[in-house]
């Protein structure tokens, strides 16, 4: 397990916390000023194009394909779980069954390759809400190498294409239009630290200069949501 430091907390915003409740259409906010609203990935999987994703479960059958997505995230938490220690700056729990000691080791690739590069973080696990449009949690909201950024670390079964991972640009941009709108920000980076479970790292970046592409693309995405109710 790795020895680097974690990077400094700093409270740069008195944020406020939306409160996630149960909701049969998918994950649901209440925001702070009272709305209920969907949650990012609750749009993004209403309006997501789902021939790829039926095709596998074809290909691999239904039932092992519910085996396979039910471990992958076991592996995802654990491995969340170990970096939000690290970050907040507790003992790593290394674990003794495969699942925790895979998630540890792929933990300290993100670490290694990402995290490191953190200059400082502002809040970690973190709701934020566009008001009476969407909310949702960010892992990460701080400065990477010299910015301000919304950063998310994720876990997958094997690298991913760049073709394969639009929906993540389009959820930091989701979050970073919420918290410059709530917190006059003028975020306009996004990070995604991703390690495979044979612990390949890739990161995927959301950048100033593709930023409008991105969120446009998600307030398409919002306006079919909203429609698809009228």
């Amino acid at each position: 397990m790795i020895q680097l430091s974690p990077p400094p907390y700093v409270e740069k915003f008195k944020y406020k916390d939306c409160r996630q409740v149960n909701d049969i259409g998918g994950r649901v906010y209440i925001t702070p000023d009272g709305h209920t609203v969907p949650s990012v990935t609750t749009i993004l999987s209403a309006t997501k194009d789902m021939t790829h994703l039926n095709e596998w479960k074809k290909r691999v059958g239904e039932e092992n394909a519910k085996q396979i997505t039910k471990s992958a995230a076991g592996v995802g938490t654990a491995m969340h779980g170990n970096l939000e220690r690290f970050l907040a700056g507790l003992e790593r729990q290394p674990g003794k069954n495969m699942v925790h000691v895979k998630a540890n080791q792929m933990a300290d690739v993100i670490i290694a390759n990402g995290i490191s590069k953190i200059d400082e973080f502002w809040a970690m696990e973190q709701s934020l809400y566009f008001p009476e449009l969407y909310s949702g949690t960010t892992d990460l909201v701080g400065v990477f190498e010299g910015e301000p950024a919304i950063m998310d670390h994720k876990q997958t079964l094997k690298p991913k294409k760049e073709e394969w991972v639009e929906d993540y640009y389009i959820q930091l941009a989701a979050y970073a239009t919420a918290h410059n709108e709530i917190y006059g920000t003028d975020i306009k980076r996004g990070v995604i630290f991703m390690c495979s479970q044979d612990l390949k790292y890739q990161q995927f970046d959301l950048t100033p200069e593709n930023f409008s592409k991105w969120q446009d693309k998600w307030l398409d995405r919002v306006d079919t949501y909203y429609k698809s109710f009228s």
